[in-house]
């Protein structure tokens, strides 16, 4: 009776294998951004779109991964990766040697810069130089931010979105706004009345940051960023968005 029991058990483990098709079921990897920051990631009719979401996609059909988009704000990204609660952090962020101290950085993915907005009859800001005993608007936790508050002199009104620095701008509350350069390009050619002053950057790279501890993803993401470059996608994905 016993032996009887234990051939019906196999019989129904070989039974659940081969109705799942023998496949062990693919783990959820989640990634987090911060949709508030075009053309990289930003919402379009209720969906998180963009550069990064492109770019993204594309590694993890090229890995295999099994993936999922979460929405926060930016300066709670990192400590969702290091809870746990989110895998990969894709968001226009910085590889900077303090946030390497606490996660891990992929290859960089894309070069930007710091710029500066103004309103188009300003005629004192003229670069980073020019800020000293200004009102600064920045990002929460971005580059801006820290570039800002390290400088002497100018006031900083920090966001948690861009476009509410740019609506502040406009409105004469701010009289500068510190933005990464494609942002900035796409907030000015969306309105009227504000332009990029032409003055030296700073320069940035861009990187998926990973949990110290997670090689193996790391390992799948850069190899995936490989694969886009060599095979022209990810020049097809500069196209579409720049």
């Amino acid at each position: 009776m016993k032996r009887i029991g234990r051939i019906f058990l196999v019989l129904l483990v070989v039974l659940s294998l081969v109705a799942c098709g023998g496949k062990e079921e693919k783990k959820v990897v989640y990634v987090g951004t911060n949709a508030e920051f075009p053309p990289f990631e930003y919402l379009e009719e209720g969906e998180i779109v963009g550069f990064d979401m492109d770019l993204i996609n594309e590694i993890s059909k090229d890995q295999g991964l099994e993936i999922q988009i979460q929405d926060m704000s930016f300066d709670g990204l990192l400590p969702a990766l290091q809870t746990k609660k989110i895998d990969i952090v894709i968001a226009g962020m910085t590889a900077t040697d303090e946030r390497k101290k606490s996660v891990n950085f992929s290859e960089s993915y894309y070069t930007a810069s710091q710029v500066i907005i103004v309103k188009d009859s300003d005629t004192e800001i003229s670069g980073f130089d020019s800020l000293k005993g200004k009102k600064v608007g920045v990002m929460l936790g971005f580059t801006g931010d820290v570039v800002v508050s390290e400088m002497e002199g100018v006031e900083s009104k920090k966001y948690n979105a861009a476009y509410a620095a740019i609506m502040d701008l406009k409105n004469d509350k701010v009289d500068a706004v510190v933005l990464d350069s494609e942002p900035a390009t796409n907030f000015v050619s969306g309105n009227a009345g504000i332009k990029v002053v032409e003055g030296e950057a700073e320069k940035e790279e861009y990187a998926i940051a990973v949990r110290k501890e997670d090689g193996e993803l790391l390992d799948k993401l850069n190899s995936g960023l490989k694969n886009l470059k060599s095979s022209g996608k990810y020049e097809e994905l500069i196209k579409k968005h720049f």
